[in-house]
């Protein structure tokens, strides 16, 4: 085996075994952050790892072994996301696979009689169907800036995307709201326990399987904000703290808006964020014509 191949297992190794924590800690100052901004003293911030060993320790309940499966695949979906991204391989499978993840966490609310998982499963559908073609989009205005899909391409140019590509990036930002699930797009998981009784596709959903799902939820965290950072990938360092800032902006959104309905959520996304990557890939295309 190759020094190479041994360094990028190596990187792989490091991101699966490190992402984790990291996601903790974010989670873990959304919860301070969001109590700061409603006037509570809040959880300390190793809260979100507290509950996640809590749930591990309780006992083993799921309504089927498919929904064990399904929760398994969201888990090895993300993972896979996650890797492709800190080995800088193919932007659009990684989106695609993306699409994977979610439709296993759809799959596992399906698997359940609960007719308020069902309910959640369709909400988280419609979420899917409404960050899934920008990040699409996304990955197709790469392609047009930069002549490749891959994101070592992205690493190595000069110029930071955000430069030719910032529409994309404001339609990006309105997917983190959904993929992050905070309002005014929190309609599949009710993470605000006061907007309703149950919460959604994860009513059926207990203890060491709740815990799987948290971590999952970790690991997409960071996925997202790292795909936040290639807009700005050189220095990384500037992206990090673009990515950052854009997790802070989505805590302030989170915290002054109510809860849309999903019909809503779809209508806005489709009718502003993609029309704004539409217009800017047609752009890049235009300028590069008249070159």
């Amino acid at each position: 085996m190759s020094d190479q191949v041994l360094n990028q297992v190596l990187i792989a190794i490091i991101a699966i075994i490190v992402a984790p924590f990291i996601g903790g800690l974010l989670a873990g100052i959304d919860r301070k952050l969001t109590a700061r901004l409603q006037g509570r003293y809040g959880p300390p911030i190793l809260q979100p790892f507290y509950d996640f060993f809590k749930l591990l320790g309780k006992s083993k309940i799921a309504t089927t072994r498919t929904q064990f499966i399904w929760l398994i695949s969201y888990l090895v979906f993300m993972i896979t996301c996650l890797v492709f991204l800190v080995l800088q391989q193919d932007l659009l499978l990684l989106v695609f696979l993306l699409g994977f993840a979610g439709i296993s966490f759809v799959l596992a609310g399906f698997s359940t009689k609960s007719p308020y998982s069902h309910f959640g499963a369709n909400r988280e559908l419609m979420q899917i169907l409404s960050y899934e073609p920008i990040l699409l989009l996304f990955a197709l205005a790469v392609y047009a800036q930069n002549g490749s899909f891959m994101i070592s391409t992205i690493m190595e140019n000069s110029t930071p995307l955000l430069a030719s590509l910032w529409p994309v990036f404001i339609a990006v930002l309105v997917a983190l709201t959904i993929k992050m699930r905070k309002s005014p797009f929190d309609i599949a998981t009710s993470h605000h326990g006061h907007q309703e009784l149950v919460k959604g596709i994860m009513t059926e959903i207990s203890g060491p399987y709740y815990a799987l799902v948290t971590l999952t939820e970790w690991y997409e965290l960071v996925l997202v904000l790292g795909l936040i950072a290639l807009f700005w990938s050189n220095p990384l360092w500037v992206g990090i703290l673009i990515a950052l800032a854009a997790f802070i902006l989505e805590l302030l959104i989170d915290n002054i808006n109510a809860r849309l309905t999903g019909g809503l959520m779809v209508r806005i996304c489709w009718a502003a964020a993609l029309v704004l990557c539409v217009l800017n890939i047609l752009y890049i295309y235009f300028m590069r014509g008249v070159a």
